[in-house]
């Protein structure tokens, strides 16, 4: 028996716990020859009740380093087309849930809800598509599971994964920083109007926290220039 997710794992029901495992010891290691990563706040993630977690999102890579560097069983919300290709059937088994971009999509949130009120951690990019990850536009999934579950809030910055744009080439293993802040409680209010306010405080505060880490890989860049 190999078991399936379920209240006990922290995952949807008919993934496969063991397998969500291996993913997050693949993921944790992956990316390492290809990058000098450089961790902090993973010590504030709360390790046990309901988490839903906010991150900037600029490439595919974000998601996988997040996924494998947190010190728990995390279920992302991943865009549908994702599970068109080989890969769908793994990422159904480890845990993972197919959104539908551009609509809400309530099969998904429903599933989400359910693993929230399990006391497992949800992962949300709020601006819903990969851009520029600056979070200069949110959509208000993030704020109607905290609405529904009562869950804490934890903002995760990743910076470092996209060629700066006055370079012609990628540096050879350019510093990537994935940064947990402070988790927080969100109060989000009755109605439309309600989910608006809760989703542009975790915008504000996600963008904050994107803004301090990219502050400091400034001031580090600073400091090498310095003869």
């Amino acid at each position: 028996m190999t078991g399936s997710g379920g209240p006990a794992s922290g995952l949807p029901e008919g993934s496969v716990p063991w397998l969500h495992d291996v993913g997050r010891t693949i993921a944790r290691h992956l990316y390492r020859p290809a990058y000098r990563l450089r961790v902090s706040g993973m010590d504030r993630v709360p390790r046990t009740g309901p988490v839903v977690l906010v991150a900037n999102h600029s490439t595919m890579i974000e998601p996988q380093l997040i996924f494998g560097l947190l010190p728990r069983r995390s279920v992302f919300l991943v865009k549908d087309e994702m599970f068109d290709g080989v890969a769908g059937p793994w990422l159904r088994r480890i845990g993972q849930v197919p959104v539908t971009r551009g609509a809400p999509d309530r099969t998904a949130l429903t599933t989400a809800t359910g693993v929230l009120a399990d006391g497992g951690l949800v992962g949300v990019f709020p601006e819903g598509t990969r851009g520029a990850g600056d979070v200069s536009s949110a959509h208000h999934g993030a704020a109607w599971l905290v609405r529904m579950s009562g869950a804490a809030v934890q903002p995760v910055a990743v910076r470092g994964t996209l060629r700066p744009p006055e370079r012609t080439r990628r540096r050879l293993r350019p510093v990537v920083d994935v940064v947990a802040g402070e988790p927080f409680t969100l109060d989000v209010g009755r109605g439309r109007s309600g989910l608006a306010e809760a989703t542009e405080r975790l915008r504000g505060t996600l963008a904050d926290l994107v803004a301090h880490v990219d502050a400091a890989r400034n001031s580090d860049r600073e400091e090498k220039r310095k003869p």
